[in-house]
């Protein structure tokens, strides 16, 4: 891989999670504080993603593997979606802002799976070159969390939380940029038969078919840390301002794991997929543990370490799996499969259980927690176990 092309997949890589990051984290902090949004609100709020991720993934795989340019049809959605998220830090209710967010997330959820396709058909060794770009990822976010959290300490103040969208507007700017400086990408052809198909044909394994189904479990989960980490993190005292710092721990986990351990495990010599993917889900499962026994507040906070663990070695490791048994004429197809199924179906079951939850063991304004990640906690617990048995 040549030095160029490695700035090229690297700056590609941070900034597509750059433009997450911003917002992702901290986004339910407004929702249930300044906005007053109910817990069920701000389920739908992140169900924008998920549900965005079931459609425009599939469509955007079809037009990268077979018609367009993919690095185009990515400067396109990041270029639209700049105005979105300026929209959406000036809307204040819930129903106006349900429609933004699902409009801008139509656009989004069809890069997260083309930029992962887009390396992969750069790369001459994936095993061993995508841990190089995917620990761009996590510097991402733990870089974007300080610098959020510096802005609002120079304020003073959290203000009322829009400041998160206006950011992820600014840097969906330099993104969009970038998109168009990506090396030439263009459609593969596909085959007659349509790609999608050939990537939903993937699951005639059995092995791949186990991993499609805890990957949705396991990653619908997520949701449970992304609307309540926030606020749980505020009621064991945390002052608000420091929570984006906070949960960066996790990426700052994420990030060494990424560089020093995850082209290790994933080598078949090593762990290889099973136990590497067995891990990641492990890690969430210890998280919500230590949330649902209430540990001290510096326990928790360090705890966030087994988020950035468990994202790299579930979720970058599954992505890796499937770029690995995925035909390359299908390599969008099949990236936009495993994003439907994690980022799509898993997080929307997941962001509507943790709304329900969340009302659920909750009363006058006040959650009960261990309650409340007790039911994450359960799930993931039968994700690994079916790892460890059957895949």
């Amino acid at each position: 891989m040549s030095t160029t092309l490695y700035l090229q997949l690297s700056a590609l890589m941070f900034m597509e999670y750059a433009v997450w990051a911003a917002w992702m984290p901290v986004l339910a902090a407004r929702l249930l504080g300044p906005l007053q949004m109910t817990g069920k609100q701000t389920g739908w709020i992140y169900a924008t993603l998920p549900l965005a991720s079931m459609i425009s993934p599939l469509f955007a795989g079809q037009l990268a593997d077979k018609y367009v340019d993919t690095g185009y049809i990515l400067a396109f959605c990041h270029g639209i979606g700049i105005v979105l998220l300026f929209l959406a830090a000036r809307t204040k209710k819930f129903a106006p802002l349900f429609g933004v967010m699902l409009a801008y997330s139509m656009l989004y959820g069809a890069t997260i799976p083309l930029t992962n396709s887009l390396m992969f058909s750069h790369l001459t060794d994936p095993g061993s070159q995508a841990a190089k770009i995917f620990i761009w990822a996590p510097v991402a976010w733990t870089l974007i969390g300080v610098m959020l959290t510096g802005w609002r300490n120079l304020r003073k103040a959290e203000g009322d939380g829009s400041d998160c969208l206006k950011f992820a507007a600014l840097l969906s700017i330099i993104m969009t940029v970038v998109c168009l400086l990506q090396p030439a990408t263009p459609p593969q052809g596909g085959g007659a038969e349509s790609p999608i198909l050939k990537a939903i044909g993937l699951m005639s394994d059995p092995h791949f078919a186990v991993f499609i189904v805890v990957s949705l479990v396991v990653a619908g989960m997520m949701q449970f840390y992304f609307l309540g980490t926030a606020r749980f993190l505020t009621d064991l005292g945390v002052s608000g301002k420091n929570i984006p710092a906070i949960m960066g721990i996790a990426q700052a986990a994420q990030a060494l794991a990424t560089l020093f351990l995850l082209g290790l495990l994933f080598d078949e010599k090593v762990l290889g997929p099973k136990w590497t993917i067995t891990i990641g889900a492990a890690s969430w499962m210890v998280l919500y543990l230590i949330y649902v026994l209430k540990m001290p507040k510096m326990v928790v906070i360090v705890s966030q370490v087994f988020h950035g663990l468990a994202y790299v070695f579930f979720m970058i490791a599954g992505q890796m799996y499937v770029g690995k048994v995925a035909p390359k004429e299908i390599a969008g197809s099949a990236q936009a499969l495993i994003i439907l199924v994690t980022v799509g179906i898993g997080l929307f079951l997941g962001t509507q259980l943790a709304g329900f939850v969340m009302d659920r063991f909750s009363a006058g304004g006040k959650f009960n927690w261990s309650k409340v990640f007790l039911v994450p906690m359960l799930l993931t617990l039968a994700g690994v176990l079916a790892l460890a048995i059957a895949f």
